[in-house]
């Protein structure tokens, strides 16, 4: 094994690993690109942040079962799981994946003129990814453009599945709403956090479909409230049949409140967008998850 520091986070690592540089560095860990020596083959490595308790055993365990199983093109695979044994503690971990050039949200903030042909190519192949996911009765239950991995050649990996859930096997009171981040949460997660099913990868889907189309988030709220009314303004008020479906008292009775809204003309907020492309954001993001656009329709 050998030492290294890379940019003040220690890696301890196989000597057939040769660590290049820091590539990311997240609240669940660090990552880094290296060389196997004995393959020439480029790859990542990342570094898990401490494990310190049950939940994040779990995380990391389920991180690592699904990496391993799911072996799909559009899917990051798990190439190596690398133990460090520390005295005292539980030790140091290490997923060895492949190596990727960027992410989305790198590439949506580069201000890179995309055509729509890479854009239809993108969400093509994220929902190839989540065709594969959810055919397993698993929800990803965090994509964001930071989660979307891609290459030079725009091919398409989907990364980071510590927050995902088996929806065959997890209790009811698993599915609690501290998931996604907040600007890519479907709205029945807010409003009824135990029930909420494949279409809450749908809705993350779609706004970072949206993301890509206008390189601005669609749904910055900055607070619970304040992500409901966004939520609000561009789709509308539910209807009597979408507010049926809302389990928390307090916030159907806010959004009945509230002024009524008209859902907000898609073709005005993203202009130079084909019809097709906003017919299918419309359905992605239909507040109704009943009705909302499954992963083989969108398809």
């Amino acid at each position: 094994m050998k030492k290294l520091d890379i940019h003040g986070i220690n890696f301890e690592l196989p000597e057939k690993y040769d660590p290049i540089k820091l590539i990311g560095k997240g609240t669940y860990g660090a990552v880094c690109s290296a060389v196997n020596k004995e393959t020439n083959q480029k790859v990542a490595i990342k570094k898990l942040a401490k494990i310190e308790d049950l939940i994040d055993a779990k995380r990391v365990l389920r991180e690592i079962l699904i990496m391993k199983n799911l072996q799909h093109e559009n899917i990051l695979g798990l190439i190596d799981c690398i133990y460090v044994p520390v005295d005292g503690e539980f030790g140091d971990l290490y997923l060895v994946s492949e190596l990727m050039e960027t992410d989305l949200n790198r590439v949506i903030k580069s201000k890179q003129q995309l055509k729509i042909e890479h854009m239809q190519y993108f969400l093509y192949q994220v929902l190839r990814a989540f065709k594969f996911i959810h055919s397993a009765e698993l929800i990803h239950r965090d994509l964001k453009p930071s989660n979307i991995l891609l290459n030079e050649n725009c091919d398409l990996k989907i990364c980071d599945f510590g927050l995902s859930r088996n929806l065959s096997r997890e209790k009811k009171e698993d599915l609690t709403e501290y998931v996604v981040t907040r600007f890519y949460r479907a709205p029945e997660i807010m409003l009824s956090s135990h029930e909420y099913s494949k279409a809450v990868d749908i809705w993350s889907a779609g706004c970072s479909f949206a993301e890509i189309l206008s390189s601005k988030v669609l749904f910055p709220g900055q607070n619970y409230i304040e992500q409901i009314n966004m939520i609000i303004n561009v789709r509308g008020t539910p209807d009597a049949e979408t507010k049926a479906l809302i389990s928390n008292e307090h916030a159907l009775k806010y959004i009945e409140e509230i002024p009524a809204k008209e859902p907000a003309d898609l073709s005005e907020m993203f202009p130079n967008t084909p019809d097709e492309a906003l017919d299918l954001l419309e359905k992605m993001l239909n507040m109704n998850h009943l009705k909302r656009i499954t992963v083989d329709e969108a398809l």
